[in-house]
């Protein structure tokens, strides 16, 4: 049915399509999917010691004001994670700012985490029981004099509601956000945050999301100041402020984050260093360019735990886990496996 009226949502500003995918999603436009694995022990998983039907996430960025996660859990999500949200809310960038680029499977967006704020987002969660395991993805406002006080405001505020909470130091979109990846700033909030963490007796798993485009001497110093910090899982990666050679749409210039097809490789090959360093220490999840049986199968080789998509669902609708989940099952039975979890960093060509 999608692929029958993609070229009509296509015609449709990208923005918009998105809000009218949110509205179908809450209202119950979209129909449960019939999916056929369900239960399949192959997908079955742990995250954060709790039992997942599958390890195929909704990224940050869809759903930002937790407004449909139980209508995601229902479409065979693993598990969804909500936000960006900031402390305040805030209208983001100006439009136009979300560009489709249907010749290279890809989107580029400078939204500037545009959000209903904590208060509205946590109202909204505590009035609606999840269905499955969520994320709240969270970051500072733009007009912010502390950064590290934003994070602290968004991480006393969700503590009690997620099931784990995300740290976006990874966004192009925020100005001076991506300084996080210095290993004394990131250092600083982290400990932060974790002092907090003990302030409240918490134990909440907290993960951080970093760029794709960290340079090679990053990798090792980041890893670093995850271990020290006891962070349970790294998400590799966010969307791309670089990556624009070979694309084909006349859209590849305009400034944002690339993500989509174009990133998928240069995704795997960053979630393969870090878990070349971190050997299984700190989960990851891989996130970039996953459309496909195939591509999820690429990140698990390369050492990710879970993934994430979003723009994978852009063009290949509401039914994407269950394509993934048949795609993915015929390579894993190819392999004689009984598990997904066999094949983790297991990297070889494929």
């Amino acid at each position: 049915m999608f692929s029958n009226i993609r070229s009509l949502i296509f015609k449709l500003d990208p923005e918009t399509a998105h809000s009218l995918a949110i509205k179908s999603l809450k209202f119950n436009f979209v129909r449960n999917i019939l999916d056929e694995e369900k239960d399949n022990p192959i997908f079955k998983t742990k995250l954060f010691k709790k039992d997942i039907e599958n390890p195929i996430g909704i990224a940050a960025g869809f759903d930002k004001n937790a407004e449909v996660y139980n209508s995601l859990f229902k479409l065979g999500f693993g598990f969804v994670e909500v936000g960006t949200v900031t402390p305040l809310e805030q209208y983001g960038n100006p439009k136009p700012r979300v560009f489709r680029l249907v010749e290279d499977e890809a989107l580029i967006n400078r939204l500037g985490f545009n959000n209903l704020g904590a208060k509205n987002v946590l109202n909204r969660i505590k009035s609606k029981k999840q269905l499955g395991l969520l994320g709240i993805n969270i970051g500072p406002n733009k007009e912010t004099k502390d950064k590290n006080n934003d994070y602290i405001e968004c991480f006393k505020t969700f503590c009690e509601v997620a099931d784990y909470i995300t740290i976006n130091i990874s966004s192009p979109n925020t100005e001076d956000l991506r300084s996080f990846h210095n290993e004394l700033k990131l250092d600083e909030l982290l400990r932060i945050i974790n002092n907090e963490k003990k302030i409240l007796n918490s134990s909440i798993p907290i993960v951080v999301k970093v760029s794709p485009d960290i340079i090679e001497q990053d990798i090792g110093k980041i890893s670093d100041v995850l271990l020290n910090n006891n962070i349970e899982a790294v998400i590799i990666s966010n969307t791309s402020d670089s990556t624009r050679d070979g694309l084909s749409n006349i859209s590849k210039h305009q400034k944002g984050g690339l993500s989509g097809k174009p990133i998928e490789e240069k995704s795997t090959k960053l979630i393969s260093k870090f878990y070349n360093i971190l050997k299984g220490r700190i989960k990851i999840i891989g996130v970039g360019g996953v459309d496909s049986g195939k591509s999820a199968y690429k990140k698990f080789l390369a050492g990710a735990d879970y993934i994430q998509l979003y723009t994978g669902m852009v063009y290949r609708g509401p039914n994407i886990v269950g394509i993934i989940k048949k795609e993915l099952k015929e390579l894993l039975l190819k392999d004689g496996v009984k598990n997904f979890t066999e094949i983790i960093g297991k990297k070889r060509e494929s």
